[in-house]
């Protein structure tokens, strides 16, 4: 099937962007707690200029991307086309270091690099 939610679209899509979020609501009015938590750990990245694509709209994309992933919960997180997680996964990999580590890895310097220098500063 060609439809929004095969397999081919959802590879597509989680390959057309170095950041890609499949969430509930935009970045700019998230509709679950989850996705906006993911919204505001990529922001304390500094991540402004990722993909993010509202599940809500699209109820083959919703399941689609479930089945792609294997993963039963929205909202979903891709760096680089690999899937990475949700919500709880994401604020692990921010609290250990690891996100700053795979931004890195994107050539996306995490905005909190600069923070810390500026805390040495004081």
């Amino acid at each position: 099937g060609g439809g929004s939610g095969s397999r081919e679209a959802v590879e597509r899509l989680v390959r057309e962007h170095p950041v890609v979020v499949f969430m509930k609501g935009s970045p700019a009015q998230p509709l679950c707690g989850f996705s906006n938590a993911v919204v505001q750990i990529l922001r304390l990245h500094g991540v402004e200029d990722y993909r993010a694509h509202d599940v809500l709209q699209d109820p083959d994309l919703r399941q689609g991307i479930k089945n792609y992933s294997n993963w039963p919960t929205i909202p979903q997180v891709y760096l680089n086309g690999e899937f990475v997680g949700g919500c709880d996964i994401l604020l692990q990999m921010h609290q250990n270091g690891d996100l700053v580590e795979e931004l890195k890895k994107l050539g996306i310097r995490s905005a909190l690099l600069d923070a810390e220098k500026d805390q040495d500063k004081k």
